[in-house]
């Protein structure tokens, strides 16, 4: 007689989808309306919305491999709210999408928990998520994650290109650590023996920046613009945040790159321009605003160094390398 197959036997275990979802009952924030979340809408003048999604990247490989996975859940809120603030926005809610091959209740818990801790930090509600089993998709033991945040910004006061002026000053503020981009290049000098695996130095968590840009905000700065320094480095970032016909010219000298850059320049396998366009190089955020204004905003934020000033020219960034 042909025995029978169950969805345990081809991979997906239903009960410890049940205690992982026990588990994490008590992190999520946002009312639940059956299927889905609900959430009190602000009373605003004239709301747009904010959507954004992002990934932490090849970094799960290697945090999983030097057994340090619960920073992970910052650094996937991080490079969704991060971007999010960039309009002068707040974020809302957020949203996980965690895959796996084999679902360990435990492991699944400690991300998630971690993804709710960087919630709060970033004052938004974690407002539900998704576990999916996926035997043969994924090998046992390997997952990703996946992460989606809504914010809202008022029309009139959202931060842009259309506001930047010649003569602005860039600020930027620190980064963590190298934050969730350019993992692959890590991963390889690792493996080529250039680079060691210091899980302090390599997978400190995305710095999260919506509390500095609210205390900015409220603060009554005028800025004008703003970036989050993510894969492509300040070469391909900055620029998003600058109009046709203005240039932004940066100098390197004005903060330090910080302990995991220093690192990456003298393991003597990466030239100057790749790491300036693979990494942030220490600087995770990037305000764009007029004088008085950014030196105030220095002056505001720990870590926050004047770095550059726009001028008319081809959009674009020099001064790196």
């Amino acid at each position: 007689m042909t025995r029978e197959l169950s969805y345990r036997d081809s991979g997906v275990d239903r009960d410890a989808a049940r205690r992982m979802t026990r588990g994490i009952s008590d992190l999520i924030t946002g009312e639940i309306a059956g299927f889905a979340a609900a959430l009190p809408m602000p009373e605003m003048r004239n709301p747009r919305l904010l959507v954004c999604t992002d990934g932490v990247g090849t970094k799960l490989l290697l945090a999983q491999g030097l057994g340090r996975v619960a920073g992970l859940g910052q650094d996937l809120v991080a490079m969704c709210v991060n971007d999010l603030v960039t309009s002068g926005g707040h974020p809302l809610a957020f949203l996980d999408y965690l895959a796996v091959g084999e679902l360990d209740p435990a492991d699944a818990t400690t991300l998630v928990t971690s993804i709710a801790d960087a919630c709060d930090l970033a004052g938004c509600a974690l407002a539900g998520g998704e576990t999916a089993e996926m035997p043969g998709l994924y090998a046992p033991g390997h997952f990703d994650l996946a992460g989606f945040a809504l914010g809202v910004v008022e029309a009139d006061e959202a931060l842009g290109p259309r506001r930047v002026a010649e003569g602005d000053l860039v600020v930027g503020i620190a980064s963590s650590g190298l934050h969730s981009n350019g993992f692959s290049l890590v991963r390889a000098l690792i493996d080529a023996g250039a680079l060691p695996a210091d899980p302090d130095l390599l997978l400190a968590p995305t710095a999260l920046y919506p509390a500095m840009m609210a205390t900015v905000l409220g603060a009554g700065l005028p800025i004008s613009s703003a970036a989050h320094i993510t894969g492509g480095g300040l070469p391909e970032n900055l620029p998003r945040a600058l109009p046709e016909g203005l240039r932004a010219h940066l100098d390197p000298t004005a903060w330090p790159p910080g302990a995991a850059v220093e690192a990456l320049r003298s393991c003597g396998r990466v030239s100057e321009r790749e790491l300036w366009e693979t990494f942030n190089m220490g600087v995770g955020f990037c305000l764009i605003a007029p004088p008085e204004a950014a030196e105030a905003a220095t002056r505001l934020i720990d870590d926050a160094w004047v770095i550059g000033e726009i001028a008319v020219g081809e959009r674009g960034v020099d001064g790196l390398y």
